[in-house]
């Protein structure tokens, strides 16, 4: 795992850099998705909730449209799909403890897991391995982003 400016970012996951949310496939065509650690840092450190869109469940949801909506003391705001697929379930430890996005958002802090449409169109529009490490460093950087 990559540390920059204090924020860790895997190489194994696929990023949707503009939105600090990540996906990773699993197995078939199952990818769990949720929020990078600087998403968590951006949203000021603490969560009050993270609320999975329960109606979306089953339903399709385009890349970019939100699937949960987070919220904290300093923001309130949508957590986008990084792919286009169906929403087949929300994690509940995360809807219990939102505070795992903070504490391990690569692990126990995923967010959903979609049936992915079209993984291998999606997965070519994401940044992943060492590439994808460089294309969110000089995005931390042009923005100041650190998560120290």
């Amino acid at each position: 795992m990559a540390n920059v400016n204090g924020c860790d970012l895997p190489e194994d996951v696929y990023y949707f850099i503009d939105k600090h949310v990540w996906a990773k496939p699993m197995e078939g065509s199952t990818v769990r998705v949720g929020m990078t650690s600087v998403a968590a840092k951006l949203s000021g450190g603490k969560l009050a909730a993270i609320t999975i869109k329960r109606k979306a469940v089953g339903n399709p949801v385009e890349k970019g449209k939100s699937i949960a909506t987070i919220e904290s003391s300093k923001y309130v705001g949508p957590i986008p799909a990084p792919i286009g697929g169906t929403l087949v379930r929300g994690n509940d430890a995360i809807v219990a403890d939102p505070n795992l996005a903070i504490s391990d958002p690569y692990g126990e802090g995923w967010i959903a897991e979609m049936e992915a449409s079209a993984w291998e169109a999606d997965a070519a529009g994401l940044a992943s391995g060492a590439d994808g490490i460089a294309a969110y460093t000089a995005r931390l950087e042009a923005d100041g982003i650190s998560c120290d």
